[in-house]
């Protein structure tokens, strides 16, 4: 194993709205393509990924709640949007090489693999990436609380949580120009300030279990390969307290 690694299994959260681009709606294959590229420089440094993709580029749970759906339904539709893009993803990396599996919370047998940990885990040994799709299985949770879930049972030592940009501000650097962008957070921080980097349940449970967050642009290229090899522009969120 390099001796440059930081992080030797890691699992990289990616947003559905990532796989969109410039696009109203659904997936822009050149981004897909992109993010298997990515995830594939990592791979080849030798580092185990386990990956999460949201479903909110087909379709948000909350916002068919807000529309009038019951909102459970409306989870579980969100749920089979994440298939969706992680079926895509798959496809993707197995055009650049990468072995792939993924493996869905909710049964579909004809398509992907039931959730199981021990089998997952076998897999990343074996240098398969793991897609896990379809969130935890259950409404009323995120994909960013799956995240944090998977994170936790693969064994994880980060969570990478891929955004639109290179780290977490106090405010939207896309709108206000003097944003202050943050190196280092403590959990407490992210929870207290309400930094909207992830849910309060998933930033609950990393730190429950001791798993760094570390937030860095997926647009940003070569970015993930430098994140786990403690380079490049990120924010790292850790039990640490943090001097204001």
């Amino acid at each position: 194993m390099p001796q440059e690694l930081v992080y030797r299994r890691v699992l990289l959260k990616v947003s559905g709205e990532a796989l969109m681009g410039d696009r109203d709606y659904g997936q822009d294959p050149a981004i897909v393509m992109r993010i298997a590229a990515e995830i594939k420089a990592v791979h080849s440094l030798g580092v185990e990924v386990a990956v999460v993709i949201g479903g909110g580029n087909i379709f948000r749970g909350v916002a068919g709640a807000a529309a009038g759906m019951e909102r459970a339904t409306a989870d579980y539709m969100g749920m089979l949007a994440t298939i969706m893009n992680s079926l895509a993803l798959q496809g993707a990396l197995e055009r650049v090489g990468i072995p792939t599996r993924v493996q869905s919370a909710i049964a579909m047998q004809a398509i992907c693999e039931p959730y199981i940990r021990r089998r997952a885990m076998r897999h990343m040994e074996k240098g398969r990436v793991v897609i896990f799709a379809a969130g935890t299985g259950n409404p009323f949770f995120t994909t960013d609380t799956a995240a944090a879930l998977r994170a936790s049972e693969m064994g994880c030592n980060a969570l990478l949580k891929a955004t639109k940009v290179d780290g977490v501000y106090d405010a939207d650097p896309k709108k206000v120009a003097n944003a202050k962008r943050y190196e280092r957070l403590s959990y407490l921080d992210v929870l207290s300030q309400d930094l909207q980097v992830m849910d309060a349940s998933a930033i609950s449970l990393a730190r429950e279990n001791r798993i760094p967050i570390l937030v860095f642009s997926i647009h940003e290229e070569g970015g993930f390969a430098d994140v786990v090899q403690g380079k490049g522009r990120y924010t790292i969120i850790t039990e640490d307290e943090v001097i204001k």
